[in-house]
């Protein structure tokens, strides 16, 4: 069950969102103070922080700074009125995950948090780092090096990889690496996975002697040393 912190003084918004990620199986804990809100950030584990600007005590920026600076991780989203582009870049700033403009629509926020936790579980699929073949990848210096070769990907095809490794030696099909590398539905009209894939192996098999990502006919695509298919 996700654990979620609210930090909310408005209480008919607190309530309809607690309302909402509660039916959702998530465990909501509620608070309406910045000071309240810190405290319970240091003496808990929380998955995902959603957070108000416009506080009692001290305000969502000064939370989200402070949790940062306590070298917490939980996903922090901003939830305010103060939506114009300034706020946004201040609550980004400030160290948070996301920023979402008050009204809002729940589904947004629902899809919003389960995105961000699965980017999360896809980078934790990987530890420091994480090393296949002659394939090493460190997640938080952000470098892959493949034998004496370091590679330079983008973020995407970065997430790519991360994902095709947390995953190595298995079958994943084409949706289930468009909804975690992308956060979309996969589309039979879109071959922006196919596309990624050929980047990505242009950058990791090209001048190799074998190949680490595998097209299986019909089903996807896999990472692995040896396969039977091509």
């Amino acid at each position: 069950m996700i654990k979620c912190l609210l930090v909310e003084d408005d209480a008919s918004v607190a309530s309809f969102i607690k309302e909402g990620l509660t039916d959702n199986q998530y465990q909501v804990e509620l608070v309406s103070d910045g000071f309240q809100a810190v405290t319970l950030i240091s003496e808990n584990e929380y998955d995902v922080i959603i957070l108000d600007i416009m506080l009692p005590g001290i305000d969502g920026y000064e939370v989200c700074k402070i949790t940062r600076k306590r070298n917490i991780k939980s996903i922090i989203i901003f939830l305010s009125a103060l939506g114009n582009p300034e706020e946004r870049v201040k609550g980004l700033e400030a160290g948070a995950d996301d920023f979402m403009a008050k009204p809002f629509h729940f589904r947004e926020l629902l899809a919003r948090i389960n995105a961000h936790m699965r980017r999360k579980q896809l980078e934790q699929g990987i530890f420091e780092s994480d090393k296949y073949a002659d394939l090493e990848v460190n997640v938080e210096q952000n470098k892959v090096a493949r034998g004496n070769t370091e590679i330079s990907l983008t973020s995407r095809e970065f997430n790519l990889l991360i994902f095709l490794l947390r995953n190595r030696e298995k079958v994943v099909s084409r949706v289930e690496i468009a909804q975690a590398v992308w956060d979309i539905h996969f589309s039979t009209n879109t071959n922006v996975v196919d596309v990624y894939i050929n980047y990505l192996r242009n950058k990791i098999d090209k001048g190799f002697s074998y190949k680490l990502i595998h097209t299986i006919k019909g089903r996807g695509y896999m990472l692995a040393r040896k396969t039977n298919e091509s």
